[in-house]
């Protein structure tokens, strides 16, 4: 079994800049394993009080923001917005994702979170502009279970790069 250091270490960047998810999943992670894992790091994002949520949620990255242009991005965030294309944009795209990243974050005070792995950036782009139109209970609550969503594809890249591992071994 990994020590807590260890296991923070591993699973610690699941959650955007927000190592404390996986502190307070460790305790509970030997019972489940990492089949359980997601499950159980969700429960921690769920039970947190609004005020962590509202700060998890403004530690994801601007989609096409200053970040990603400055190359200051997490290596999953990176990765995620290039397999969504993002890295492709026209200057007439990227100017609207910066419009839009602007209108979102007025309106609601944290950035658009969107699990955009095995998306593209026209889908985003619609996204951005229907969610525009809900309210900020709502959105919070969205950007919640996008955050979760890209939790799982984190998990389940994990997954799939030991699975890769263990068969070069």
């Amino acid at each position: 079994m990994m020590t807590r250091e260890e296991f923070v270490k591993r699973y610690g960047g699941i959650y955007e800049h927000s190592s404390w998810v996986a502190e307070q999943a460790y305790d509970k992670a030997a019972a489940v394993g990492d089949v359980g894992l997601p499950a159980i790091f969700a429960q921690c994002v769920d039970r947190a009080d609004d005020k962590v949520k509202l700060a998890l949620i403004c530690a994801h990255p601007d989609l096409a923001g200053k970040a990603a242009v400055s190359g200051e991005l997490t290596q999953d965030s990176s990765a995620e917005q290039n397999s969504a294309g993002i890295d492709q944009c026209t200057p007439e795209e990227y100017q609207r994702f910066q419009s839009l990243n602007d209108q979102y974050k007025s309106k609601f005070h944290f950035p658009f979170v969107m699990a955009v792995r095995n998306s593209d950036r026209h889908k985003i782009l619609a996204a951005f502009e229907e969610r525009l139109q809900n309210g900020a209970d709502e959105e919070a609550a969205k950007a919640i279970r996008e955050i979760h969503k890209i939790a799982g594809l984190r998990f389940a890249a994990m997954a799939a790069e030991d699975e890769k591992n263990a068969d070069d071994e």
